[in-house]
C-alpha cells in the first residue's frame, strides 16, 4: 500500500504495528520540516500515542511554545508532527481546533483504544476508508487503498452518475463501492474495541456578512495584511520554497507578498496556442518583483504524449484538463524547489468564477417568463456554433442556456455539468433522480438560505467543488513529482476574515474579486488587475474533433457504448459541444483506477 504512494513521499518510509489489536500504520515521507528527526510513524516518549501524517502546521511553533509552559516535553527540535501528538495528550481531540495548516492524519490512543482520523477545514489532503464488520483500513489515495487484499475493486453506479453529473466525485462518495472520501473539517474516531466507527465536523466555513466594514479601500488592505501573514506562514521550511504563477490575480498576489524573500523563484508555463496562453502577465508580475523566473511553453503534441501516463497515475479520475498544465509546472518547479505556494482558494472565496455574473439575469428570467421558455432556450443551446477557443463567448452561452430551465439550486452545477440529465439516464441506463445526484449542492445552497445570491453561490463552489476538484487536482498533480503546494488564501485567519465581508466586496456590477484588487492597487501591476479572467485549460475539443484523442472501441467499457459513441461523432462533426463529457470518460477509461486492475466490474446503485 506504501508503494502505491511512494511518489508522496520519496524520502523515507516507517511502519508500526500493534500485533494485539491488529493494527498497522505505513508512511511514506516528503521531508520539509526537521528533516533529520521528523521521521513516521512518529511515537510519543510513553509509546501511548502514535501518528502517520501527511501535511504541514504552519503555526506548529506558536503551539510547542504553547504546550511547553503547559509542562509537555518535546523530542524532536521542531517537528510539526509531534506537536499534533502532544496537542492531542492535551487537549484531545479537540487539538484540530488550535491548528492552522493542511493535514489528513491517523493518531492511535493505545489508552483509551481507539483510532482518530482527521482532514483539514478545506480539504487540502486527501484521505479514503473503508469499513465493515472486523475490518478497518484508510490511505492518503484510492489505489495505495485498494492494494489491500481484503478490498474488491467494484466500481459504484452512484459514484459513475455523480462523477459524469459534476466532473468530479464530491466526498463522501468515491468511484468504489465501500470506500469513501472522509470530508473536509471531519474528525471520524474508531474504536479498537468493538470496531464502532463515529464521525463528526468540526468545521464549516460559514457566510456571515456584516456590515461592520463598509469602505472597501478599507477591506482591501485588511485582506492583504492577512494574507500577507498567511504567506510568511508557509514560506518557513527546511527546504527551498517557490510560487506557481499563473499570470492571474490570485498567483499574482502570493508571489508579490513573498517577493520579501531572497531570490523568490516563480514557476510559469505557457501554451503554443495563444486562446490559452497568459505567460506574459507571470513575466510582468516576475520582473515587478525581481524573482527568478522559469518558464516554459507547453506544447501540444508533447502534452499529448504525455496525457496517458498522467491519466495511469491520477488515482480517482478528475474531469479538469487543468490538471496536465498543472503536473507540467509542478515538475518544472521540482527540478529546482521542494515546496510552492499557490493561488488555490482565491477564486472560491472572492467569488471569482463566471458562472456568478449569470446569476442575476437566470434570476430574472426565472421570475419572468412562462415555464416552457427556459426548456425552449436549452433547445437552443444546441445549435449554437461549436468554438474551440479558450471560454469562448458561444461556450459560455451555450452552457448557460443548458442549465437556465433548471431550479435555482442547480443552476452553477448544471452550467457546470459533463451530462444533463437525460444524458447521465442514457449513458448509465439507469432512472436518475436529480435530487439524488445533486444532493450536495442542493444541501449547500440551502445551507446559504440566509444568503443573497452571490454568497450562495461561493458556498457552493468553497463547499464542493475546491475540495472535491481544485484541490484534488492540486495534490495530485504536485504529490506525483513529490512537490508540496501551499495555499495561503486556505489560512484559517485569512477564511474567516472574507466570511465576514458583504458580498458586494467580491462581487458587484460585473467586477469579481473586488476587495482583493482594491487591496493590491500599487502591489501588483495594472495590467495584471484589469485582466478578464483566464483560467489554466486545454483545447480538449479540438483534440477530440481532430482525432488527437481517441475513444476506442476496445476501450474498457463505461456506460452504453452507444451513447459515447453518438456524442462523439455529434463532437466530432460540430454539432454539439461535447468536450466536458468526452474528457470525462477519456480519463475514466484510461485512469490508474480501471488500468491497473484490468477494467472493472460494475455495480447497482
Amino acid at each position: 500500500m506504501t508503494d502505491a504512494v511512494r511518489h508522496r513521499g520519496p524520502d523515507d518510509e516507517g511502519y508500526w504495528h500493534d500485533s494485539s489489536v491488529g493494527l498497522y500504520l505505513g508512511h511514506r515521507r516528503l521531508a520539509i520540516v526537521d528533516l533529520e528527526r521528523g521521521s513516521q510513524p512518529m511515537a510519543s516518549a510513553d509509546g501511548n500515542l502514535v501518528i502517520t501524517y501527511n501535511g504541514e502546521i504552519y503555526n506548529h511553533a506558536e503551539i510547542r511554545r504553547q504546550l511547553e509552559r503547559r509542562g509537555h516535553r518535546f523530542l524532536t527540535d521542531h517537528s510539526d508532527t509531534e506537536v499534533i501528538l502532544n496537542g492531542y495528550r492535551e487537549w484531545g481531540a479537540e487539538v484540530v481546533h488550535h491548528l492552522n495548516g493542511m493535514w489528513a492524519f491517523a493518531l492511535v490512543d493505545r489508552r483509551s483504544r481507539r483510532l482518530l482520523l482527521s482532514r483539514d477545514r478545506f480539504g487540502e489532503k486527501p484521505l479514503y476508508f473503508t469499513s465493515k464488520p472486523g475490518f478497518f483500513a484508510f490511505a492518503s489515495e484510492l489505489t495505495a487503498l485498494l492494494r489491500h487484499p481484503a478490498l474488491e475493486q467494484t466500481l459504484s453506479v452512484r459514484g459513475l452518475l455523480k462523477y459524469f453529473a459534476y466532473g468530479y466525485v464530491p466526498a463522501p462518495t468515491t468511484l468504489v463501492d465501500g470506500v469513501s472520501k472522509l470530508p473536509a473539517g471531519t474528525v471520524l474516531t474508531l474504536s479498537l474495541d468493538d470496531g464502532a466507527v463515529s464521525s463528526r465536523s468540526f468545521w464549516k466555513y460559514e457566510l456571515e456578512p456584516s456590515d461592520e466594514l463598509r469602505d472597501l479601500r478599507e477591506a482591501g488592505e485588511g485582506l492583504v495584511e492577512h494574507l500577507r501573514r498567511a504567506v510568511e506562514m508557509r514560506m518557513v521550511a527546511d527546504v527551498d520554497v517557490g510560487v506557481l504563477l499563473s499570470g492571474g490575480i490570485d498567483s499574482a498576489a502570493v508571489a508579490t507578498l513573498a517577493g520579501g524573500a531572497t531570490r523568490l523563484q516563480t514557476f510559469n508555463l505557457g501554451f503554443d496556442d495563444p486562446s490559452f496562453d497568459e505567460s506574459k502577465f507571470a513575466q510582468l508580475v516576475s520582473r515587478a518583483l525581481g524573482s527568478s523566473h522559469h518558464s516554459e511553453i507547453m506544447r501540444i503534441d508533447q502534452a499529448l504524449l504525455d496525457l496517458p501516463s498522467l491519466a495511469c497515475m491520477l488515482d480517482e479520475p478528475l474531469g479538469d484538463s487543468s490538471i496536465l498544465p498543472t503536473w507540467h509546472i509542478s515538475r518544472l518547479a521540482r527540478s529546482r524547489v521542494k515546496v510552492v505556494l499557490t493561488g488555490d482558494g482565491g477564486d472560491e472565496l472572492l467569488a471569482g468564477y463566471d458562472p456568478i455574473r449569470a446569476l442575476g439575469l437566470s434570476r430574472l428570467i426565472d421570475r419572468l417568463t412562462p415555464k416552457p421558455l427556459p426548456k425552449a432556450l436549452s433547445v437552443l443551446a444546441a445549435r449554437l456554433p461549436v468554438s474551440d477557443q479558450y471560454m469562448s463567448p458561444g461556450f459560455r452561452l451555450s452552457r448557460w442556456l443548458r442549465g437556465v430551465s433548471a431550479k435555482p439550486s442547480l443552476w452553477i452545477p448544471s452550467w457546470m455539468a459533463p451530462l444533463d440529465l437525460a444524458g447521465l439516464s442514457e449513458l448509465l441506463s439507469t432512472p436518475v433522480e436529480l435530487e439524488d445526484v445533486y444532493e450536495e449542492a442542493i444541501a449547500s445552497w440551502e445551507r446559504g438560505a440566509h444568503l443573497d445570491l452571490v454568497d450562495r453561490a461561493t458556498q457552493f463552489f468553497t463547499d464542493i467543488y475546491l475540495a472535491s476538484n481544485i484541490l484534488t487536482k492540486t495534490d495530485r498533480a504536485t504529490m506525483m513529482h513529490g512537490l508540496e503546494a501551499r495555499a495561503p488564501f486556505l489560512d484559517v485567519n485569512v477564511a474567516d476574515y472574507v466570511r465576514r465581508l458583504p458580498s458586494r466586496f467580491k462581487y458587484a456590477r460585473g467586477q469579481r474579486k473586488r476587495v482583493l484588487k482594491q487591496g493590491l492597487i500599487g502591489l501588483v501591476p495594472s495590467e495584471v488587475l484589469t485582466r478578464p479572467k483566464h483560467g489554466f485549460a486545454m483545447p480538449v475539443g479540438r483534440w477530440f474533433r481532430d482525432d488527437l484523442l481517441t475513444l476506442l472501441p476496445s476501450d474498457p467499457a463505461v456506460g452504453s457504448a452507444h451513447s459515447v459513441s453518438k456524442r462523439l461523432e455529434a463532437h466530432r462533426t460540430g454539432a454539439t459541444d461535447e468536450r466536458l463529457f468526452l474528457w470525462c470518460y477519456w480519463v475514466l477509461v484510461n485512469s490508474g483506477l480501471l488500468k491497473s486492475h484490468g477494467g472493472a466490474v460494475v455495480s447497482a446503485v
